[in-house]
C-alpha cells in the first residue's frame, strides 16, 4: 500500500465505504449473499448444494461467475483502452451499476439480478491493480486486516516501518458503509443502489476534474 499516492489513497477510502454500502444492500436483497466477498459465497455455495437449497447455491455461484468476469473484462478494458484514466474508470463503473440497478429493481428477487452489480464489484478491485495483481482490495477486508496484522507485527518487533494507518482506514470505511447501507436499503429498498451509482458517478467526475486542473510544478 505505501505505493499508492495520497490522493489515490483518499479516493480508496472512498470508495471503500461506497462498497461497504453496496455489499450490504446486496446481503439484505440476496437473503444472506455477497457482492463483493466470493469467499464467503464460495462457502455459501457448498453448505447450501450439501443442505439441499441448490437454488440458493446456484445464486451463490452466479454472484461469483459476475464478479470475476467484472475483474476479467475490467483489466482487459483498460489494457485495451489505456487512454481511460482512473477517474473515466470510476466513472464508468457508476454508469455500469446504474445499468445493473435496473433488473435488481425490477425482479421482485433479485438474487440472481444481482449477478450485475457482483461484476461492477469485482471490477472495482482492478481500479489500482499493478503488474497482475491488486495493490488496493477495495470491496473486501479479508486482504487489508492481513495488512494492518502484517503492519502491527512490524512495529512491535521493531522491523521496517509498515503504514498500519491506511489498512485500518479502509477496514474502518467498509464497515462504517455496510451500517449505512444497512439502514438505506432498509428505508429505500432496491433503490439504494441508485444512490451508490450515482455517488461513483460524482466521484469519478469530481476526480477527473482535479486531475485535469490541479496545479502543475512550475518550471525553475
Amino acid at each position: 500500500m505505501k505505493t499508492v499516492p495520497r490522493v489515490a489513497f483518499v479516493g480508496s477510502v472512498a470508495l471503500a465505504l461506497l462498497a461497504g454500502f453496496i455489499d450490504a444492500i446486496g446481503f439484505v436483497l440476496s437473503g444472506g449473499l455477497f457482492v463483493s466477498f466470493m469467499s464467503g459465497n464460495s462457502t455459501q455455495s457448498g453448505v447450501e448444494f450439501i443442505t439441499g437449497a441448490a437454488l440458493k447455491g446456484v445464486v451463490a455461484l452466479t454472484l461469483v461467475g459476475g464478479f470475476l468476469s467484472g475483474v476479467v473484462l475490467a483489466q482487459a478494458s483498460k489494457r485495451l483502452l489505456p487512454q481511460l484514466g482512473l477517474p473515466l474508470r470510476v466513472t464508468g463503473l457508476g454508469v455500469a451499476l446504474l445499468v445493473a440497478a435496473g433488473p435488481v429493481l425490477a425482479w421482485p428477487a433479485p438474487g440472481f439480478a444481482l449477478a450485475g452489480v457482483a461484476s461492477v464489484m469485482g471490477a472495482m478491485n482492478t481500479l489500482f491493480a499493478d503488474e497482475g495483481r491488486a495493490r488496493l482490495a477495495i470491496t473486501y477486508a479479508t486482504g487489508t486486516l492481513v495488512s494492518l496484522g502484517l503492519a502491527i507485527a512490524a512495529k512491535a518487533t521493531k522491523q521496517a516501518a509498515a503504514s498500519w494507518k491506511r489498512p485500518l482506514a479502509m477496514w474502518a470505511a467498509i464497515t462504517l458503509g455496510a451500517g449505512i447501507g444497512a439502514t438505506a436499503v432498509s428505508l429505500l429498498g432496491p433503490g439504494s443502489l441508485l444512490i451508490a451509482a450515482l455517488v461513483l458517478i460524482l466521484i469519478g467526475g469530481t476526480a477527473h476534474t482535479y486531475s485535469r486542473w490541479k496545479p502543475r510544478p512550475s518550471a525553475s
